[in-house]
């Protein structure tokens, strides 16, 4: 294939030799054809998926990159927003079919199995205040702000084991209101099409949109066992329904007047339930710990969970709340582990103010948002494999993450045998011990080393 951008610096050269390989290495035409990505002539989907992927790096948009490189494209610009707007292609499958690979095969492998890996759950506006007939456009709420604005709510499911995050799937949410939107849906959209389904998902409630992304997560089989979220989903309700899909919750709780908890045998609000537990004194970090009921399963069985109320930081005498499905775990892992949640603002920061997301195309298509979305996503993806390999030694490969345990065994037993080989010499010099007493109170010496030592020694062992 023609390179897409010729006779460029150094630099630019390296990061297009990067882009290929990331296509290279995760198969992108072939996830593009399982998701149905698919042309019948002219050029390739491929071709043209490169091509939008590539047009953040360049610095220019879509209209100078074909002004300038007409020689290299053979079409216009009208092939590139067919591409955007087709109904059939199916974009969320070709995000986790991308995720879920990149997860299982890669990240997976070279992982400790005791590392926690989880799901994690946020919303994002996705602004077009400037827009007036942009399909299913209306107004959402602002969280950074507290106010309303054109545009939609980016629903987002993302992975993490704390070190890389990972986008899985997304829902750009109008509202479930229809008085709320601006804009009506395409009504000549054939309902068996991908862009049919993806506009019904468009109009469900939060807690509706983010199981069904949980739900396709789990069926590509993303390995996790906590989904973390917000106070914005933490409803009694949700976390019962995570109990079934076999997951366990560790959410921010907000004080809401209206949601009740069973501690000892009465119902409590949030602020209440805090008012009848006993605080540490002092100036703790976790003031306290309560374990109550959200509720019963099918069989009447109560359900509990563990709430942990921690200082605020900001405000020292406010206080804020945690709760965790999981009661196992101690206050101070549910803490650690609700922190995995930074990861999805990080990558919302990332998507916007550098990978251009909702900047790069004015289309009015809800098509074509979802495939500019879906290529920001990708976008990030190589950027946080590219991240991993400059940071993680383990990303090197298997032989190297199998080895490191046993390098650092045998680096610590050479440092034994110096100290031993030291002490003998001392014994000789300044005792005047002969070779056969020195080997005595050698062997002597390790008969009363500790376990962990004498395992080391086996290094030692083998090496003489």
């Amino acid at each position: 294939m023609t390179s897409i951008i010729p006779n460029y610096t150094e630099n630019e050269k390296q990061m297009h030799s990067t882009i290929e390989f990331f296509f290279k290495e995760n198969k992108i035409g072939s996830l593009l054809r399982q998701s149905n990505v698919l042309k019948l002539k002219g050029s390739s989907c491929l071709f043209i998926f490169k091509i939008l992927f590539y047009l953040v790096f360049t610095g220019k948009n879509l209209f100078r990159i074909l002004q300038s490189q007409k020689d290299h494209f053979p079409f216009a610009k009208d092939v590139i927003y067919r591409f955007l707007q087709s109904t059939s292609y199916n974009w969320r499958k070709f995000l986790l079919l991308l995720s879920s690979n990149i997860i299982i095969n890669r990240i997976q492998s070279l992982t400790s199995e005791e590392r926690v890996n989880v799901l994690i759950v946020d919303d994002s506006l996705y602004d077009r205040s400037r827009s007036k007939s942009v399909e299913l456009l209306a107004r959402v709420h602002d969280h950074t702000d507290n106010r309303y604005k054109k545009g939609f709510r980016m629903l987002t499911l993302g992975w993490s084991d704390g070190n890389t995050f990972l986008p899985l799937a997304f829902t750009l949410l109008s509202s479930h209101k229809a008085s709320n939107r601006l804009c009506s849906e395409n009504p000549n959209i054939d309902k068996r099409s991908n862009g049919y389904k993806i506009r019904k998902h468009a109009v469900l409630k939060s807690p509706a949109a983010m199981m069904n992304l949980i739900r396709q997560a789990k069926s590509f089989g993303i390995p996790a066992k906590y989904v973390l979220f917000d106070s914005w989903f933490t409803y009694p309700r949700i976390l019962m329904e995570l109990l079934t899909e076999n997951l366990h919750t560790i959410a921010m709780v907000k004080a809401m007047p209206k949601v009740y908890y069973t501690y000892k045998d009465k119902q409590m609000n949030l602020k209440t339930l805090y008012s009848n537990v006993k605080k540490k004194r002092g100036k703790a970090k976790i003031l306290a710990s309560v374990i109550v009921q959200i509720g019963t399963d099918e069989f009447k069985n109560p359900i509990q969970a563990k709430i942990v109320f921690v200082r605020d930081r900001n405000r020292s005498r406010k206080w804020l709340a945690l709760i965790s499905t999981d009661l196992e775990l101690e206050a101070e892992e549910i803490i650690r582990i609700y922190g995995k949640r930074w990861d999805i603002e990080v990558f919302f920061k990332m998507t916007k103010s550098f990978l251009r997301l909702s900047k790069e195309f004015q289309c009015r298509s809800y098509d074509a948002l979802v495939a500019h979305t879906t290529i920001v996503f990708t976008r990030y993806i190589m950027l946080a494999l590219e991240k991993r390999k400059n940071e993680d030694f383990r990303t090197l490969g298997n032989i190297f993450y199998y080895c490191c345990d046993e390098l650092d065994d045998i680096h610590f037993a050479c440092a034994l045998q110096l100290i031993i080989d030291i002490l003998k010499d001392a014994l000789q010099d300044k005792l005047f011990l002969s070779k056969q007493q020195i080997s005595e109170f050698i062997d002597f010496f390790i008969s009363r080393l500790p376990d962990f030592f004498k395992e080391k020694m086996v290094f030692l062992s083998c090496e003489s």
